[in-house]
């Protein structure tokens, strides 16, 4: 690789330092490379969760405070793209803004629990309240419109969301509307998101024998592999994307002027843990197109300001 592409597009991690780290997203920073920004190479993501909690009866240990923060933070598995924004004025909503589900547990005393026992769980009927006692409530043509597909439910259903005694019942009806996470972390469908740049590992000469066995204990496993070529072990570079950059390769001085460790500018590895609302893969052509809808809008106000 010639020394100006790579001073370009690689960034070099050394000893002590990094190199070739600024900026060169701006086009004649290198001689002979057009850098300009391409739109057409590269928007916010909705989720419904529930919003509006009606409490009709709650004689638990939670107050209904509480308990509606607690019902608000379970991810609801539906389809946001088959739902529009609620109208912030619209106190009840309708079948194409809202999803209703009910929850109504009473919990009872066990008439066949041994006279013994002392577990709860044989005790009582109900007394764990889970997300699995949620029902679905179809409003106007939405049974229509999940008659083929998986209807709206929570994406677990073994959530524990309160502890009964017998007597005690929870009653309430809640309401699921659209939102995105700038509004509130209930709708984020991501629990967590980061991303990294590819690691690349370059053997700069031969690295045979007990240096070679050395060298593939100093990266991640399956980073370096060492083979049997006429009778020698040979190290070489089975798979770079896994390494975790440690530099554990410096601490060796007959090691750490054979290797190059760079990472890629331009090549970004993304790692996207869902909530179960909606998958990973979709979540992320999801946000390309907030990305890509918002970059619209920020070159439709440049062009409407340069017309004034």
């Amino acid at each position: 690789m010639a020394a100006v592409e790579q001073m370009r597009s690689r960034v070099q991690l050394k000893e002590f330092s990094l190199q070739n780290v600024h900026s060169t997203d701006f086009p004649g920073n290198y001689p002979g490379y057009d850098d300009t920004w391409d739109l057409e190479r590269f928007q916010k993501v909705p989720t419904m969760a529930i919003e509006k909690v009606y409490v009709y009866k709650n004689t638990s240990i939670i107050q209904d405070e509480i308990l509606a923060h607690r019902l608000g933070l379970i991810p609801i598995r539906a389809d946001p793209r088959l739902f529009e924004y609620r109208n912030s004025d619209d106190a009840e909503g309708t079948e194409i803004d809202t999803l209703q589900f009910e929850l109504n547990v009473k919990c009872k005393r066990n008439p066949q629990a041994a006279k013994d026992s002392s577990d709860p769980s044989e005790l009582y009927l109900d007394h764990k309240v889970y997300t699995s006692h949620m029902k679905w409530l179809p409003q106007g043509n939405q049974s229509d419109l999940f008659h083929d597909i998986d209807p709206p439910r929570t994406v677990h259903s073994d959530i524990l969301i309160a502890q009964l005694r017998p007597g005690q019942e929870i009653h309430v009806i809640v309401h699921c509307v659209k939102g995105v996470g700038k509004d509130h972390a209930k709708f984020s469908p991501v629990a967590t998101a980061s991303y990294r740049l590819l690691p690349e590992i370059t053997l700069l000469q031969p690295i045979e024998g007990e240096m070679a066995e050395r060298l593939q204990k100093c990266f991640s496993p399956g980073v370096i592999a060492v083979d049997d070529v006429n009778g020698k072990k040979v190290a070489r570079v089975e798979n770079s994307r896994i390494d975790t950059c440690s530099r554990e390769i410096f601490r060796h001085e007959d090691l750490k002027n054979l290797v190059r460790m760079e990472r890629v500018r331009d090549h970004f590895i993304f790692s996207i843990e869902s909530t179960g609302i909606l998958a990973p893969d979709v979540l992320m052509k999801e946000a390309i197109m907030g990305l890509m809808g918002k970059c619209r809008r920020f070159l439709d106000e440049l062009d409407a300001a340069q017309m004034d």
